[in-house]
């Protein structure tokens, strides 16, 4: 075991075009424990890997991403590439399945922050078709989805995303508070929000603790020093890099 575990965030979108081919093509040549990507359904009923819930920023296209097909979707390309497509999670899963990396999957809501229906329950059963649901971490900012993910058998985890937001309406007794209603074991902080104080706090409550937005050297340090569980990076080949220096 390698202590706290990296995970490579949207395959180290800081080194290659975020949830891309490239991008994960790139991750398998890391030794990262984790790849963590982002889904949101199609119009058809398919799932694909991108971020947001709408087009614009990451590939050529407009609009919601669940207001199109699978085919619509096919025709546009990632930013910052020269023909990168989206990508399915059935792509993503096979691609990583002969890799000794595990998957981390936050599943996103819809442009009005609401949860998609049914969407946790479609992407267990796509795992499950490729044997991948004991090798794959659920996240999500939003608890209910997190406490289905909890109700799911045969996970490798599950951890509720603490938005910045969430720490400074309800504080950490709140968060707390939150975690134990929804059955939830593990949560994870934004790395500026995260010391020896708010780590204390939430493992004396019994939570497991890992860290998000982990992008600068001096923050990788930071959380390797705290000994939390894992985290995510944008940078993982120096997030490797730092921690095979200990």
């Amino acid at each position: 075991m390698a202590g706290t575990l990296i995970a490579s965030h949207r395959g180290g979108s800081l080194e290659a075009p975020e949830n891309s081919p490239t991008s994960f093509r790139h991750t398998i040549n890391l030794a990262v424990e984790q790849v963590e990507f982002d889904i949101h359904p199609t119009a058809d009923g398919h799932i694909v890997v991108i971020h947001d819930a709408t087009l614009d920023r990451t590939t050529n296209g407009t609009g919601p991403v669940a207001a199109r097909t699978l085919a619509e979707l096919r025709r546009l390309t990632i930013k910052g590439t020269e023909a990168d497509r989206i990508m399915t999670l059935p792509e993503v899963i096979e691609l990583f399945r002969p890799t000794g990396i595990a998957l981390r999957m936050e599943v996103k809501s819809d442009p009005d922050h609401a949860p998609y229906p049914g969407l946790l329950a479609h992407a267990l059963r796509l795992l499950d078709a490729a044997g991948m649901r004991d090798r794959t971490v659920v996240t999500s900012f939003l608890a209910p989805i997190v406490a289905e993910a909890v109700q799911a058998p045969g996970l490798l985890g599950r951890i509720w995303l603490v938005a910045p937001v969430v720490m400074d309406d309800a504080g950490l007794a709140g968060v707390v508070a939150t975690a134990e209603a929804h059955a939830i074991a593990h949560v994870g902080i934004r790395a500026p929000r995260l010391d020896a104080r708010v780590l204390a706090h939430l493992r004396a409550a019994g939570l497991g603790v890992s860290a998000w937005a982990v992008n600068d050297a001096d923050s990788v340090r930071r959380m390797l020093d705290l000994g939390i569980e894992v985290f995510t990076t944008d940078i993982p080949t120096t997030a490797l890099t730092l921690r095979a220096a200990r």
